[in-house]
């Protein structure tokens, strides 16, 4: 089935962990095998062809470059202007992936419908292009608002105001506080842009804040529930309504600590917490009783996000195994009609309404 995932760091990957993504995953994975620099070398999921043998066909692909301050002990930059020179690294990443025929970039109503007729006029897919919509996952690379305007011209249709800890321009993961001036200046502009306000990482105020602030299209690609994993990054259910009546969707993540209780990085495993696909389909079933409809989830699954097989569910080897949902939510009693929203159909209505 034609699927849909709202979030991967694909040029995060290529640029600083190395990765030639047009190669085959056990390519990168053998090139890998011997390196320790990072926990999860030897173990990525995502490729470009992988994606193509699962059918996903569009992607919801990120920037991504923190800005610290000297007390920060969060890994990132140590100005706005080299966080920005990151992102603009990462963005000729993509540029030139277009260029080879690997991706096509997707900023508007015309180029989505264009693509997903091609995806879905056949079933041969080893050739077709990957479509990407250029997201930015923190904000703080943006120097000033006009970095906004000149990302935007550049193709990016979606910002996550914050990633972990303090931003620039609101709180994130871990964090505590509002938005501030800054912040709201921040939503005024990407207002006026129809830029996707991207809900993820948001700390509990910032979150509120943010939502008492934009009157524009709002998701959160990539996030799973506080009732069942209680953690902030996680949604509550209030914030879960809020996103609901908002007619936001919420992609869930495949990241393990996310999806179950007593995670412990670099000790705990998969199979000895029992995580598998079926465990997210948990975080999926809460958000469609709360909603009373499966009209509000997606998948984001964040795979590669600097984690690999070693911090993913213990039945899938690579992101082409999110086909091995269906099944499973076919068994959960999910209707067929279900599984298309789930998906796919989701976002593709989610994007037409806000690009119409």
């Amino acid at each position: 089935m034609f699927t849909i995932d709202a979030h991967l760091d694909l040029s995060m990957n290529a640029m600083e962990w190395n990765r030639d993504l047009r190669q085959s995953l056990q390519k990168i994975n053998d090139r890998e095998k011997h390196q320790n620099d990072k926990p999860d070398r030897g173990n990525a999921t995502v490729c470009l062809p992988e994606l193509r043998k699962g059918n996903i066909g569009l992607v919801v692909a990120t920037q991504i470059a923190r800005y610290v301050d000297e007390k920060n002990p969060l890994p990132g930059w140590l100005s706005p202007q080299q966080a920005w020179a990151q992102t603009q690294g990462q963005l000729a990443w993509y540029k030139a992936m277009e260029e080879e025929g690997e991706m096509k970039q997707i900023t508007d109503l015309p180029s989505l419908e264009n693509h997903l007729k091609l995806w879905t006029d056949d079933d041969d897919n080893l050739n077709k292009p990957i479509g990407y919509i250029l997201s930015l996952e923190g904000a703080d690379s943006l120097i000033t608002r006009d970095h906004l305007y000149k990302s935007y011209a550049s193709g990016l249709r979606a910002v996550g105001p914050a990633h972990y800890g303090p931003g620039r321009y609101a709180q994130g993961t871990d964090a505590r506080g509002l938005m501030g001036e800054d912040g709201r200046r921040l939503l005024q502009a990407m207002e006026e842009l129809n830029i996707i306000l991207d809900a993820t990482h948001l700390c509990e105020e910032s979150f509120w804040e943010a939502m008492d602030n934009f009157n524009g299209a709002v998701w959160a690609s990539h996030n799973n529930v506080r009732a069942l994993v209680n953690h902030n990054r996680q949604l509550s259910d209030e914030q879960l309504k809020e996103l609901i009546n908002r007619k936001a969707v919420i992609g869930v993540a495949l990241d393990a600590w996310m999806m179950v209780t007593g995670w412990v990085r670099g000790k705990t495993t998969p199979a000895e917490m029992n995580c598998s696909l079926e465990t997210i389909i948990d975080h999926i079933d809460h958000i469609c009783q709360l909603a009373g409809n499966s009209l509000h989830v997606g998948i984001g699954s964040d795979l590669d996000g600097a984690f690999g097989r070693e911090q993913a569910p213990y039945d899938l080897e690579t992101i082409a195994d999110l086909q091995k949902l269906i099944p499973l939510l076919e068994k959960r009693g999910y209707t067929n009609e279900d599984i298309i929203s789930l998906m796919h159909g989701n976002w593709i209505r989610f994007l037409r309404n806000a690009w119409k």
